[in-house]
């Protein structure tokens, strides 16, 4: 089972859609493919190695010691019941995480909340009249759709990953 981060003031808040079995085992999310942990590293949000980030028992340890307590980020699914993909996601299971994950925004006050993919942020606001990039704020925290971390170039997800980080160094609240 994945415990999930938060925490006051993060600098970035990650939100997925739910977790992956294997994730969901390890927990550790994002470890089935490790492509998003790799992401972070290339932006520069993370400093830990491939090396680091490609060994379950060495990823674990990030996650646990390191991302909210030195990074600072934080990370929450919307849906916390694993599935092979969002194909088997019913309608209606992510009514309780949205209000969970609104919660925590307006308690935690996170500088910036990215959501991983178009189908979290799909989810999360119920339909998909939207593009990648800055939508409105959500209680004065700003918000970004990125791509999903592993389908297409990486190039475009790093860029994404370090404009948000940017945005989050400097956000004032």
């Amino acid at each position: 089972m994945i415990h999930y981060v938060s925490s006051k003031n993060a600098r970035i808040m990650f939100i997925g859609i739910n977790p992956h079995y294997g994730s969901y085992r390890r927990g550790i999310p994002f470890s089935n493919n490790k492509m998003f942990w790799y992401l972070l590293n290339r932006a520069g949000i993370i400093s830990e190695n491939a090396d680091t980030l490609r060994n379950d028992g060495s990823l674990k340890r990030v996650y646990r010691n390191k991302f909210l307590q030195v990074y600072n980020l934080n990370f929450t699914n919307i849906i916390t019941r694993p599935s092979r993909d969002v194909s088997q996601l019913k309608r209606g299971e992510e009514d309780n995480g949205r209000k969970r994950i609104l919660r925590s925004i307006s308690a935690n006050r996170p500088n910036v909340v990215c959501f991983i993919g178009k189908v979290t942020y799909s989810k999360f606001i119920g339909n998909n009249d939207f593009k990648f990039g800055w939508q409105d704020d959500i209680y004065g925290s700003k918000v970004y759709v990125m791509h999903f971390p592993i389908r297409g170039k990486a190039q475009v997800r790093i860029r994404e990953l370090k404009e948000v980080n940017r945005v989050a160094m400097h956000a004032k609240k």
